[in-house]
């Protein structure tokens, strides 16, 4: 007798004319895919109805908190007056909305991109109208309010498209926006302003490993660097305190960032004590300058500590879940706001007292009527890569109680490279292990950031590139001899650069992956580098290489999936936005075509008002409906 599954599936893809389908979102468009079935949508339906709540800052002139959460298709700002007070919306958009207050909490600055192509504006909000404060037209990113409210710096493209000058603004009159400084490169923006607003502290980042600090003067538009720009020093941070010291987190005679104070005139770095093996992530300064607080990431879990400036004595807040932590900010009362989520908790925005240490919950998001304490904690996995390197990753598995005996696996590598994938809630990847018993491993592999400079560097250029990949090859190793893990039945998915992964991975490991399922994903190192927006074309040639160089070129040409497409056995599931700024669309057409082109099917589904990543809930559900379908069809089939 066919178990429930095969019936269930082959009803699915055999007969879907005949069963109810969920509406397909009109942005969306499916080529050589199934449609859902309702069926699908209302099993899993509580499991896409969870919010989360993102600290966004304080207003000065009400004591009240500011954060981004949604209740209709995409992220909005929202006013909280009290520790789990109710939340007012305040801005009505219809793509996601980003903001800070002034410090004086009198006028509100947002930033908003359409369609996710990226290219911010940036506007004043007051009763839910929006006005305009850049040119409609270039890319904007918002930098830093002056301590006084009285300026708004920024960083565009305007000029050329690709240079991303420094700006700066009265928000309360448009027509008062002027160029401070042409600079070229698409890595500049204002961190912040030394008390009085005559000088902006400025970083131009070319690479994960090196950025320039600078001081702005901002009536002259004169640049002077701090320290020497010819070392490869990575520079985070850069806030001025109310004494006009310069704070910063450097790597500077370190593998990690540390933090310390940054002397302008001499560029010496004096990091504090007690910082040796883990990079500090941020920090932010009380409005008295007594206080630091600083997010430390310890093997992947944000630690909170208060240093005391005076006496350099620093406190660890106890008692947080092992997460992620995010967007601190001192009110000029005197508690601490931030951001946290954990395996258990979607993020959410809480306060603390910094005399007492004690942790206020401000907002408690709704998980769609399911427990979220029922979420398994995932376990740290540590294994020697090929060339006796080590790497870690985080592996959440299945109650066992519910599903005994061997379990499928998916590898979900992360993007960036520069990045790394931390604890956290998991979403709608929930279901995935709670109700269909699919363990879920998130790989660090090298060029992972969060493990120091070295480790970071491990991948760069062409040559190195595929030394990530071999890393896939160990974790593999290690999890199929896990008793509780079905090596016969894996599968691969990655966004971004982990799309890449995705890609090779299911190249380098064909006969060990069922499924590979590769979102926003680079098909060719070389037409990407060629066809990514130009502002971001220079910061992208020094981690992947310059196609410019014909060795390099060669090389990139080898390892890019596209040259290898008849090595990829596993059924193909490829997301896309069209309007992607980053990996364009052409990325994945490409690899399309190609595949189908030797009479390969592939799934392929297209966001046409999306960018990098699907943002809108309509297709993050639909998304994720057709993500279950492809892994019950091909990996949870026996």
């Amino acid at each position: 007798m066919r178990s429930f599954r095969a019936a269930f599936f082959a009803t699915v893809l055999l007969s879907s004319a005949a069963i109810a389908e969920v509406p397909k979102p009109a942005a969306l468009i499916t080529d050589g895919m199934p449609a859902v079935p309702d069926e699908l949508a209302a099993q899993s339906r509580p499991y896409m109805e969870y919010r989360s709540a993102g600290f966004a800052g304080w207003n000065t002139a009400d004591r009240s908190m500011l954060i981004s959460t949604r209740f209709g298709n995409v992220n909005q700002l929202h006013r909280v007056a009290a520790p789990l007070g109710a939340r007012r919306q305040i801005s009505f958009e219809s793509e996601p909305v980003g903001g800070e207050w002034s410090p004086k909490g009198d006028v509100l600055v947002v930033s908003k991109d359409i369609g996710g192509g990226e290219f911010y504006q940036l506007y004043t909000l007051a009763s839910g109208q929006l006005t305009l404060l850049t040119d409609g037209k270039s890319r904007n990113e918002f930098g830093s309010w002056d301590q006084e409210g009285k300026l708004v710096g920024y960083s565009s493209t305007r000029r050329n498209g690709t240079d991303s000058d420094l700006y700066v603004v009265d928000p309360r009159d448009p027509a008062s926006n002027r160029l401070v400084a042409q600079v070229k490169g698409g890595g500049w923006g204002i961190t912040d302003f030394a008390p009085g607003g005559a000088t902006a502290a400025v970083i131009e980042y070319l690479s994960i490993t090196k950025s320039n600090p600078c001081l702005l003067d901002v009536a002259t538009g004169k640049l002077t660097p701090i320290g020497n720009h010819k070392k490869d020093i990575a520079y985070g941070g850069l806030k001025f305190a109310p004494d006009g010291t310069l704070w910063a987190t450097s790597d500077e005679g370190s593998d990690v960032q540390r933090l310390g104070r940054l002397n302008p005139k001499t560029g010496k770095f004096t990091p504090i004590a007690q910082q040796a093996r883990w990079d500090v992530d941020s920090f932010e300064i009380s409005k008295d300058g007594r206080t630091i607080a600083f997010v430390t990431n310890e093997a992947g879990v944000d630690r909170l500590s208060l240093m005391d400036v005076p006496s350099g004595a620093v406190r660890q807040v106890s008692g947080l879940a092992a997460g992620s932590i995010g967007g601190l900010e001192f009110a000029p009362w005197g508690p601490l706001g931030f951001a946290l989520t954990s395996a258990k908790s979607p993020a959410d925005a809480y306060a603390l007292d910094p005399a007492t240490l004690q942790v206020t919950r401000w907002t408690e998001s709704e998980t769609g009527g399911l427990d979220p304490k029922a979420n398994v904690e995932p376990e740290l996995v540590e294994v020697k890569s090929f060339d006796g390197e080590a790497v870690s990753g985080f592996l959440y598995r299945p109650d066992p109680a519910k599903f005994p005996g061997k379990r499928p696996l998916i590898v979900n590598i992360h993007g960036g490279p520069e990045s790394q994938m931390k604890p956290g809630f998991l979403g709608r990847n929930n279901y995935l292990i709670n109700e269909q018993g699919i363990a879920i491993f998130f790989p660090n592999v090298r060029g992972s950031s969060g493990f120091g400079k070295r480790f970071v560097s491990l991948d760069n250029g062409p040559f190195k590139r595929e030394d990530s990949v071999k890393d896939i090859g160990a974790y593999l190793d290690r999890l199929a001899a896990d008793p509780a893990i079905d090596g016969n039945r894996m599968a691969v998915t990655g966004g971004s650069y982990g799309g890449y992964m995705c890609y090779a991975s299911a190249i380098m490991y064909a006969d060990r992956f069922k499924g590979a399922l590769c979102n926003v994903a680079i098909s060719n190192f070389v037409t990407f580098l060629e066809n990514t927006q130009s502002y971001r074309r220079d910061l992208r040639r020094v981690e992947y290489g310059d196609e410019r160089d014909p060795k390099q070129r060669a090389k990139l040409l080898e390892i890019s999936p596209l040259r290898r497409i008849p090595e990829i056995k596993a059924p193909l599931f490829i997301v896309q936005g069209a309007n992607d700024p980053r990996v364009p669309k052409s990325e994945a057409d490409q690899i399309v075509k190609a595949v189908r082109d030797r009479g390969t099917d592939v799934w392929y589904l297209v966001g046409e008002n999306e960018g990098h990543g699907f943002a809108k809930k309509e297709n993050q559900d639909y998304q994720f409906w057709s993500t279950l379908m492809f892994w019950q069809k091909n990996l949870l089939a026996k």
